[in-house]
């Protein structure tokens, strides 16, 4: 994990320190630990000279963001008008009962997190589920045993 300073600073370093970069330096983050450290915002903070407000501002801004931690496998349902018609409600009822969590919760295992989007724009596939990017249209309770099963 990039909670320690060092690791941090290796990322701002690739950037040059340069401001511009800060979306960029809090994708890199959070590819190393799954989510938005304080410690590593802070530290983003002093060394780009941002304060720490408008860094928060950013993290909250943008869905892809993150600053709770993350299981290590990302689930995502459509609930798109395509996808609610053909089901993604049942859909989301399955997931939610295979993997024991709720839309914006992380297991205990920190093995899965799950949302829900509005849209994946594929809407002839739908009802349409995304697993670590990993694109999955209509899947069956077993088809979902075997998709859970594979995230180890």
């Amino acid at each position: 994990m990039v909670q320690d300073v060092a690791q941090t600073d290796e990322i701002i370093d690739k950037y040059k320190g340069d401001k511009s970069s800060l979306i960029q330096v809090l994708l890199d983050i959070q590819h190393e630990n799954r989510w938005l450290p304080r410690d590593a915002l802070m530290r983003a903070s002093q060394r780009l000279g941002i304060p720490l407000s408008q860094i928060y501002h950013v993290a909250t801004f943008y869905k892809a963001f993150s600053l709770m931690p993350r299981g290590r496998h990302s689930v995502s349902v459509c609930l798109g008008t395509a996808c609610q018609v053909r089901g993604a409600p049942r859909l989301l009822d399955k997931v939610t009962e295979k993997l024991e969590i709720e839309p914006g919760e992380t297991s205990e295992d920190m093995r899965f997190s799950l949302e829900t989007v509005n849209c994946l724009g594929c809407c002839a596939l739908g009802p349409v589920m995304v697993v670590d990017g990993e694109y999955h249209s209509s899947p069956s309770r077993k088809e979902l045993d075997v998709i859970a099963d594979a995230c180890e």
